[in-house]
């Protein structure tokens, strides 16, 4: 004999109906052909099949996804419920206020007109730090090579 396993807790088990879906699948599968269907058959003749055929497919999609979507065991009606609940009926308000301190900081600069930690340069007074030594050019000096590439012609 094989050992199947039963769940403690019945509640969480899913009742199929028929053709192995829920009673919420079987629901919105007949609401996508009730929509899905006589669409097709009203733009078939003006738009042809195959364009009738997609806008089917697009206007039953949204049904499909509304009877597969389930998040935490949630159904995709009671997650968007908690969503719109959350966001617009019962939107949570802070106690508190954060205060921004590089906010504070850099109006305080801008006020008193500190400045930002650029230096600009002033004359020809060499930089601290240079060692007085010259910038390059840019240029690369060219080797010479002895005694070779003489006598060719």
């Amino acid at each position: 004999m094989a050992y199947v396993p039963v769940p403690k807790d019945l509640t969480k088990v899913k009742t199929k109906v028929a053709l192995n879906l829920t009673k919420r699948q079987l629901i919105f599968f007949s609401l996508a052909a009730v929509v899905g269907v006589p669409l097709y058959l009203l733009a078939k003749k003006p738009l042809g099949s195959s364009v009738s055929a997609i806008l089917m497919v697009t206007v039953m999609l949204p049904f499909f996804f509304m009877a597969m979507y389930e998040k935490d065991g949630l159904p995709f009606e009671k997650v968007m419920g908690n969503i719109i609940r959350q966001k617009f009926l019962c939107p949570a308000k802070r106690p508190y206020q954060t205060e921004n301190f590089y906010q504070a900081v850099d109006s305080l600069v801008k006020k008193e007109g500190v400045p930002d930690g650029k230096k600009e340069e002033t004359g020809t007074a060499a930089v601290p730090g240079s060692g007085g030594k010259k910038k390059p050019s840019g240029k690369k000096k060219k080797k010479r090579q002895k005694g070779k590439g003489k006598g060719k012609a």
